[in-house]
């Protein structure tokens, strides 16, 4: 009667964990797994099933965990993140996180060590545990050929199945491949013939000056008011704009620059999405400025950190990118050590275009510039803006949500709208002939929106795409750039942004990115998410044709 009742119970606690009837039974199939094999060691099955049901909370506890601030699953591969210099950051960035999972922790220890001491129930023949251990073997074989892995590994950026899509990534061969390097998740057998060229509009060539603004979203899409200052910068009345969906939330902002130069989903490398610009480096050939180099563009990065960050240096110089600069190198007046203590956009965004005209001085070709900011960057219980100044906006933004973290957050990106209106008219007035494109956007929302969602007690997204906690924003502007129609755009997936910036400049595309633009009307505004055929055949020609360097075992459709 007791091992029913336990039984019974863990199931019921699993099943609230899973919120899935679809999924509840691989689920099960893989409780009662660990039951076996704990069984093998345990002898009695009151332990080993008290034992698995706990496993499977704690499993679900660290993966809603990541979830709340990644808008994704834990999964196997995610593990070696530990050893990757992830812990330090979190405990520096999110301490009551961190001492909540060590709390966790704790308890899981101690509730495990009363199990195995206070818990034990009849011992069974090594022979019946070793053919319930078969039973459950074949329980969880049928359990996944029912619905697959592949069906779990669509549900990662969904808040439910946490412990099944865990065990599922255990049985998942995709998943294993990515320890030891990149594997493409959607590529199919057979490759999508290229479009061909298309031609350039006009003979000018405009400069090409995209911005990725850290951890900036829109606060309309939580329904919040703007100002006119943060409208016009995040909706400019003479430029094009829109909504912009991106693969990551809270951090990781080098997965949206690798979408945005490469034109593919970092998603779609699964958790090697992380380590991207390390293990990448030298893999991709086909870029949005190695497009732009050919076509006589010099090409630029300015970023906000430090040389030694990452592996950025190496990794851009790999797609094509000649010049790199770091805060550590911007010349005087910048400051890099007064710089860090707030990470400004002001002072940035100044030196950005102060670089930007000295060269444009000196050379007459057309540029592409990249910067990247870090201003907006979590968390936001300290206060960058100095006191006294965006007072206003602060209070601003206190009136329409009362939280001091939104408050900070919309000072900082107030200073940003502000900074940028003087600086564009820098540039209108300093060139006044020099044709200029702009493209501006936001990299992923910051953790901050979780909280504004429980403030505003809107029902967290838990849909099929979880679009909204994968929403930013971009924006096009033009200087001296005739035919460009200002006006709301459509709502791009972050992997198009920069094929849109080639075809709003009137600049040719080669048959890479004039077939990646038509993938545009397959895929919408989703890239990874799209279930578009077309998708996963180019990329089966781009591994073809040597763009995308893949090891030979990672290559075969999936």
């Amino acid at each position: 009667m007791i091992l029913i009742f336990i039984l019974v119970a863990v199931i019921a606690v699993l099943a609230l964990t899973e919120r899935s009837v679809e999924h509840l039974p691989f689920a099960v199939a893989a409780l009662f797994l660990n039951a076996a094999l704990l069984l093998l060691f345990l002898a009695d099955l009151e332990r080993a099933i008290l034992l698995s049901g706990l496993l499977a909370v704690a499993i679900a506890g660290l993966s809603s965990v990541k979830f709340h601030h990644s808008a994704l699953k834990l999964i196997v591969p995610d593990l070696p993140l530990v050893f990757a210099g992830t812990v330090p950051f979190f405990v520096l960035q999110y301490p009551r996180m961190m001492l909540g999972v060590l709390a966790g922790s704790l308890l899981f220890a101690l509730a495990s060590s009363a199990i195995l001491l206070h818990a034990a129930g009849s011992p069974i023949p090594v022979g019946f545990r070793i053919l319930l251990l078969l039973l459950a073997l074949l329980g969880l074989a049928m359990a996944t050929a029912s619905k697959g892995v592949r069906s779990l590994r669509l549900t990662l950026t969904q808040g439910r199945c946490f412990y099944s899509t865990f065990m599922a990534s255990l049985v998942d061969p995709v998943c294993w491949r990515q320890f030891g390097g990149l594997a493409l998740s959607d590529i199919a057998n057979e490759p999508l013939p290229l479009r061909e060229a298309t031609p350039a509009r006009s003979a000018a060539s405009p400069d090409i000056i995209v911005i990725q603004h850290e951890s900036v979203f829109d606060p309309r899409i939580f329904g919040l008011p703007v100002e006119p200052v943060v409208e016009a910068f995040l909706s400019p009345p003479d430029g094009e704009f829109g909504g912009l969906n991106v693969d990551i939330f809270g951090g990781g902002s080098w997965q949206s620059e690798f979408s945005l130069l490469t034109g593919l989903s970092s998603a779609s490398f699964g958790s090697s999405a992380y380590y991207l610009f390390q293990k990448g480096a030298g893999r991709f050939h086909s870029s949005l400025p190695r497009s732009l180099a050919s076509l006589g563009y010099r090409t630029t990065l300015i970023s906000s950190c430090r040389r030694a960050f990452l592996s950025y240096d190496k990794f851009y110089g790999s797609i094509g990118i000649d010049e790199r600069i770091f805060a550590d190198e911007l010349p005087p007046p910048f400051d890099v050590r007064r710089f860090e203590a707030t990470n400004s956009d002001a002072v940035f965004l100044d030196a950005v275009i102060e670089a930007y005209a000295k060269r444009v001085a000196h050379d007459p070709a057309p540029r592409f510039l990249y910067a990247l900011t870090n201003f907006n960057h979590g968390p936001h219980n300290r206060q960058l803006v100095p006191s006294r100044q965006f007072e206003k906006e602060r209070a601003f933004a206190m009136a329409s949500l009362p939280d001091a973290g939104y408050a900070e957050y919309y000072a900082r990106l107030a200073e940003t709208a502000s900074s940028w209106q003087r600086l564009k008219a820098r540039l209108a007035s300093s060139f006044p002939g020099r044709p200029v494109l702009i493209v501006h956007y936001g990299d992923h929302q910051p953790v901050l929106t979780k909280q504004i969602e429980r403030q505003l007690k809107r029902p967290v997204d838990n849909g099929r795409d979880n679009r909204r906690l994968l929403r930013t924003f971009y924006a096009i502007e033009a200087l001296n750039i005739p035919g460009f129609n200002p006006g709301p755009g459509a709502d791009l997936d972050i992997a198009f942004l920069g094929t849109i910036a080639l075809q709003r400049a009137g600049i040719a595309l080669d048959p890479v990115f004039a077939t990646r633009a038509s993938l545009l009307d397959d895929c919408r505004d989703a890239y990874f998410a799209s279930a578009s055929e077309r998708k996963r055949r180019f990329h089966r020609t781009l591994v073809d044709m040597g763009l995308i360097d893949l090891p030979p075992n990672a290559r075969q459709s999936r």
